[in-house]
Formats: C-alpha cells, structure tokens, sequence
C-alpha cells in the first residue's frame, strides 16, 4: 500500500463514501506498522460535490482530457503574444469547450446519484477555465485527484480583455484611414501621401498602446504570479503543520490504543491470577480436609491398637490362674 494507490482509489468514491474509506485504509496502515502513512492518509481531504465531479470527469472522460490541455497551451501563447485575432478564435474554441465538458460532469454526476446544483456546476466550469489559465492548474486537475475546485488566474483574464479590444481598434483604424486614403487619392496625391502618413501613426500609436497594455499585463502576471507562490508556500507550511497535527493526533490515538490494549491485557492476566488463587485455596482446603481425615483415622487407628494391646495381657492372665489348680488335682 501506497499514499498514490490509496489516494487514487478515494477520489474515485462519491464524497459521501470518502471519510469512511480514508479513515478504513489509515487503520491498516498503522495496522501494517506504517504510522506515516497513515498519518498521510488522514491528510487527505473528502471533496467538495464540484471537485468530484471534475475528477470523475477526468476519469471517465480521459479522450477529453488532452485536447483541453492543448487548448490552454495555444491560448496561453496566444496571450503572450497578444495575438488578438489568435485569441479570439480560441476564445470561441474555449467557451464550447468548457460549456461541453461541464455539462458532460454534471450528466456523469447525476448518472451516478449525485446531480450537481447551479453552485456545483459553476464550480466545475470555474475549475475548467482555470486549467486552460494555468499549467499547474493544468496537472492538478489531470490527476483527478481534486479535494475543491480551481480558481482562475486573474492575470490570463487582464491579458485577454487587453489584447482583443486594442487590436481590434488598431486594425478598425487602419481599415478606415486605407479607406479614406484611398479617396483622397483620387483628388490628389499629396491627400493620398498625407492620409498614409495618418494611417502609420495611427498604427504606430495602436502599437504603442499594445505594448503598454502588454506590458501591464506581464506586470500584473508577474504579481499574481508572487501572489500565488506566495499563497502556495503558506498553503504548502500550513498543510505540513496539518499533517504534523494529524501525526501527533495519530500518534496520541495510537498510544491511546495500545494504553487501552495493554489495560485490557492486564485485567485478563489479573483475572486469570484470581481464578489461578482461587484453585489452589480449593486445593489448600481440599488437602487440608484429607490431611485431617487422615489424622482423625491415624488416631482411630491408633486407639484400637492401644485398646487390643491392652485386653490383650489380661486375657492371658485370666488363663494362667486356671491351669494351677488343675496341675495340683494331679499331684494329689
């Protein structure tokens, strides 16, 4: 047994059966005398009703789960770049996705006696959004192993409402200044010469304001990026000062157990020496009994013998004062 092999056999219980199973499977780890395992596994989390349903997504929908890794890769791209036109098909390919795959959950959920609330459901379309936003989101949720739903970065939204407006302004601007370039062209040259003019600052200045608006993005990515490991370093202190209190507590519960067993076993050995003092009393008394018949019958015994030795010489006098008077008759 292993953290990986048990974790991944509880994410796959509905959230009513989880508790049960962890709590099950940390028994016999501290039953096979693996106490840190077991400690880990009191660690993990029951689910929230929308982080099960994305992993059963996940596990019952693996086809589905590359292609929406690989759209966050191009839409990550995309806004790097700040390829507006980029974006903005992916941005179609992304609303069906997510609203497809969020409605396959909550069919795969209801299919399995748990159907998922407006609350649940916009949860496992956040938690999809959030893995088309971030590769560490990404990885998490393709291991199907969720306790609560992801939330979306905020930087990969800022980066999508700056891209697509600037470049659709710029690309607005250049259409109608080559349109009126075009009909100043007609009355004259220098028109024509000055309406290109316009149109290159015009897109000099969309430009600029694209890479401003780049800029700010990377800024504010770059924050929400010290945010989040910074988040995640307290998260990651607090869940190990979690697992310390669940090991001390298991710890404690254990020893708790073994002080009850041992008491256990004490109140049998002290219940085994009573029943053992109790025989030989028995024993004593018994052997006291046969002792003092054999006493009794020893001086019963006793006293007949010393009865018999003593009628025994006055029976023999009684008949040596007989035989005279007989001897004396015959001498006469």
């Amino acid at each position: 047994m292993d953290l990986d092999e048990v974790a991944d056999e509880l994410y796959g219980l509905r959230p009513e059966e989880f508790t049960a199973a962890r709590d099950d499977r940390a028994r016999q780890a501290r039953a096979a005398g693996q106490r840190d395992l077991a400690g880990q596994i009191r660690g993990l989390r029951r689910p929230t009703l929308a982080a099960w349903a994305s992993n059963l997504l996940v596990r019952e929908q693996q086809e589905d789960v590359a292609p929406l890794l690989r759209l966050g890769e191009q839409l990550r791209d995309a806004h790097r770049d700040l390829d507006g036109q980029e974006l903005r098909a992916l941005s179609h390919r992304q609303h069906q996705l997510v609203a497809a795959l969020a409605r396959q959950a909550g069919q795969l959920a209801s299919d399995a006696g748990q159907p998922l609330g407006p609350q649940a459901q916009q949860e496992v379309a956040q938690t999809l959004q959030a893995v088309l936003s971030d590769p560490g989101a990404a990885r998490e949720w393709a291991g199907g192993r969720l306790a609560k739903p992801l939330s979306v970065a905020v930087g990969f939204d800022a980066a999508a409402e700056a891209a697509g407006p600037q470049t659709r302004t710029g690309a607005g601007r250049t259409r109608k200044r080559k349109s009126s370039s075009a009909g100043t062209a007609s009355s004259s040259g220098k028109s024509a010469r000055r309406s290109d003019s316009t149109a290159d600052g015009g897109r000099s200045r969309a430009d600029g304001k694209a890479r401003q608006a780049g800029e700010r993005t990377r800024q504010a990515e770059e924050r929400t990026r010290r945010d989040a490991e910074e988040a995640d370093a307290r998260a990651e202190e607090l869940k190990r000062e979690a697992e310390a209190a669940d090991g001390d507590a298991e710890a404690a519960r254990s020893a708790r157990e073994e002080a009850g067993e041992r008491v256990e076993r004490l109140r049998e050995e002290l219940r085994e020496a009573e029943r053992e003092h109790t025989r030989r009393r028995k024993n004593e008394r018994e052997t006291d009994r046969t002792a003092r018949e054999a006493r009794r019958r020893a001086e019963e015994a006793g006293k007949r013998a010393r009865q018999s030795a003593d009628a025994a010489p006055s029976a023999g006098r009684g008949r040596s004062g007989k035989a005279a008077p007989r001897g004396g008759r015959r001498g006469r």
